[in-house]
């Protein structure tokens, strides 16, 4: 019969999760301003900006996607956390515990 150590981290374990896993609602945020003046920059054609324009228009509007299903995504559930806490709290005044 083997035991299983629980006190050291397996090995064989790794976080797949992506880069932006985890920001927030204010990570979000900041990723849609940074697509956007990232688009503002290859628009004005400032140095740094690619040669070609759709590459950039393209790197910054997955910038702004991003940004936007992170933010969404953290505001969604937190919208479902106070709804559930609203409901659990009618529960408990119907059966007079609060």
């Amino acid at each position: 019969m083997t035991e299983q150590r629980t006190d050291r981290p397996d090995a064989s374990r790794h976080d797949a999760s992506p880069w932006w896993w985890g920001l927030g609602p204010i990570g979000g945020a900041l990723l849609i301003v940074a697509g956007v003046l990232a688009g503002a920059w290859v628009f004005l054609e400032l140095p740094g900006a690619p040669g070609e324009s759709a590459t950039g228009y393209y790197g910054a509007a997955r910038v702004v996607a991003i940004g936007l299903v992170v933010g969404g995504g953290a505001l969604l559930g937190r919208g479902r956390a106070r709804g559930a806490r609203a409901e659990g709290a009618e529960g408990t005044r119907e059966r007079g515990d609060g």
